[in-house]
């Protein structure tokens, strides 16, 4: 068999997983719930909401969790499903451990809220709930508003042996990223505009501690490299996060690509969109035009948003609590 390249091999997979990817999503629709729970948007919009005003990190959590949610078995809600005595869940593998309570806090209210209508009652998926949820923060935030589409059903396995490899490292290649996100049905544009969502949440130290010391990474504005220093000495306490997007930390835009151009890329994954050539027009581009980084970002959060989705009863149900299996 003759040689093929990464990227090559990368676009094929991405092919054949969009394929299947339609297969399913073809079973979500805009109006999945009107006849059980019409007014579901927004009564999640208000839960959502409310969360928002008694904290801004509800945006960056609620994102994040969705991510790590849709990539490890789809987006089917296991990342919501608490640990047990028996069982290791998804929240509890090393790479989650950073996933903020505000997120799953976030879900857990909207769930109630709806819960709380009674011909809603335990009619509407915690997956479901979470990409709504997921919309509306982003839009609280500044950052386009978009029509979901809904018709998920919650998954019926949850462990932390299911996660490694399934995330990127903070010091993943360019390769790496666009391979990882290939294997989702995602293209390299897609994970170009989902790492935009960095311009909300935050980072612990200890994901970009490796760029400050023992000497600072050379794609780091000195500048900005003193600021993280400073931010976060030797020894600082694990629990220290910084601002993905130090400039407009508290909006939904394109400053995460004007910060990229400025060696302002918090974790070395982001930085290298810009230094490496193969991305930079991209990183420039949507750094020009905050719609075109709209527009690119809604069409890859929908993708996303279809992967590895549960419609059959077979496969997923509608949880009760979703923290626990049913």
């Amino acid at each position: 068999m003759g040689y093929m390249s990464p990227v090559v091999a990368a676009l094929l997979t991405v092919a054949v997983l969009a394929a299947r990817a339609n297969v399913c999503a073809a079973q979500l629709r805009r109006d999945h719930y009107a006849g059980v729970c019409p007014d579901v948007e927004a009564i999640v919009r208000g839960a959502v909401a409310k969360k928002f005003q008694q904290t801004f990190i509800t945006v960056g959590a609620t994102v994040h969790l969705f991510f790590h949610d849709c990539f490890v078995e789809g987006c089917d809600a296991s990342v919501l499903i608490a640990s047990t005595a028996n069982n290791t869940a998804e929240k509890d593998s090393t790479a989650n451990l950073s996933l903020a309570g505000d997120g799953f806090d976030t879900v857990i209210k909207a769930k109630a809220a709806v819960d709380a209508v009674p011909r809603c009652r335990n009619r509407v998926s915690c997956a479901d709930i979470l990409v709504m949820a997921t919309r509306d923060a982003i839009a609280l935030a500044g950052g386009p508003s978009y029509a979901v589409e809904l018709g998920r059903l919650d998954g019926l396995s949850s462990t932390a042996s299911s996660v490694p490899g399934k995330l990127a490292p903070p010091t993943s290649s360019l390769d790496q990223l666009t391979a990882l996100f290939a294997t989702n049905g995602l293209s390299q544009t897609d994970m170009i505009a989902l790492s935009g969502g960095h311009t909300v949440g935050l980072a612990h130290c200890s994901t970009f501690a490796g760029r400050l010391r023992p000497t600072a990474d050379p794609t780091l504005s000195p500048r900005f490299a003193a600021q993280l220093q400073a931010w976060c000495p030797p020894n600082v306490d694990p629990r220290t996060a910084v601002p993905m997007d130090t400039v407009t930390p508290r909006a939904f835009d394109n400053q995460y690509f004007k910060n990229l151009q400025g060696g302002m890329g918090l974790l070395s994954s982001d930085q290298l969109l810009f230094t490496d050539p193969r991305s930079r027009p991209t990183v420039d581009a949507w750094a020009r035009s905050g719609a075109a980084f709209d527009r690119a970002f809604v069409a890859a959060i929908t993708k996303l948003g279809r992967v590895g989705v549960k419609t059959d009863a077979s496969q997923g149900n509608i949880r009760h609590n979703c923290a626990a299996f049913n």
